[in-house]
């Protein structure tokens, strides 16, 4: 193919490098594919209050996908412009099937401006680090919200994500996608796909002219419906098997390496 319309990239694990940080290569080819007139989009499992630092390395350009599909974040104006939730009644019948079926779960709740956990909850570092900690709270099941996670102190993640989908799969979307025991689960029928195909659909772009990059489970709706995939080295063996393409690590700038390539090359 050419020069895609749309960029679509995964943050953690794969545009990122390990530190969280976005390399000046990496920030080079990002201009790039917007000097080009294509679209940039970051497709990510991260909340938005986590999108600051991305925001900033990229001076607030360009649209974010956020929790999985949930939040549509813009990066300029840093606010959801849309969002995709789950409701209260489906939270509570979730949170209580997957008690009852698999002790020693802890929970927390994405909202759309903030979030809460139960005190068996550990916090990711990125929250540890800017010192937020969330409401420790049993009623989680309140209010709506963009993500549900639980995290088992443990299981395999993927034995744990085969488990909450035969459970709950119906009543929600569940994923995985930092390497830890941890499900995030999203509305149901919310991936990064869905939300990805309405924005590309809203600027008349097919899933053709469409280039995606990615590294873990939750990657995988979006790498199978853009045209042309591509997996990081690093990524999860599932991933891996999925792509049409491997690139570079994310610590050696693999999306970077393709976006040269595409857009004009930066040395």
């Amino acid at each position: 193919m050419g020069s895609p319309r749309l960029v679509a990239t995964d943050l953690d694990g794969t545009a990122l490098r390990s530190d969280g940080t976005v390399s000046p290569r990496t920030a080079a080819a990002f201009a790039l594919v917007e000097s080009a007139g294509a679209t940039l989009v970051f497709v990510t499992g991260r909340p938005p209050r986590w999108m600051r630092p991305i925001a900033a390395a990229v001076r607030h350009r360009g649209l974010a996908i956020c929790a999985n599909g949930a939040l549509v974040y813009d990066l300029h104006t840093e606010q959801i412009v849309k969002s995709h939730l789950i409701d209260p009644d489906v939270l509570e019948e979730v949170v209580s099937r997957l008690r009852e079926k698999i002790p020693g779960l802890a929970f927390s709740v994405e909202y759309e401006g903030g979030f809460a956990r139960e005190s068996g909850f550990l916090l990711d570092s990125l929250d540890r680090v800017a010192g937020l900690t969330g409401a420790r709270t049993n009623a989680l099941t309140a209010l709506p919200c963009a993500k549900l996670l639980a995290l088992h102190p443990g299981m395999d993640p993927d034995a744990l994500q085969d488990n909450v989908c035969e459970l709950v799969g119906h009543l929600v979307t569940p994923t995985h996608s930092s390497g830890r025991a941890m499900i995030e689960m999203s509305a149901h029928g919310v991936t990064k796909a869905s939300a990805l195909a309405a924005l590309a659909e809203g600027r008349a772009v097919t899933p053709a002219e469409v280039v995606a990059f990615g590294d873990m489970p939750n990657d995988l709706p979006m790498l199978r419906w853009a045209g042309t995939s591509y997996a990081v080295a690093n990524a999860h063996g599932e991933v891996l098997a999925a792509v049409d393409h491997v690139t570079a690590a994310n610590d050696d700038d693999g999306v970077a390496e393709i976006l040269e390539t595409l857009y004009g090359g930066y040395r």
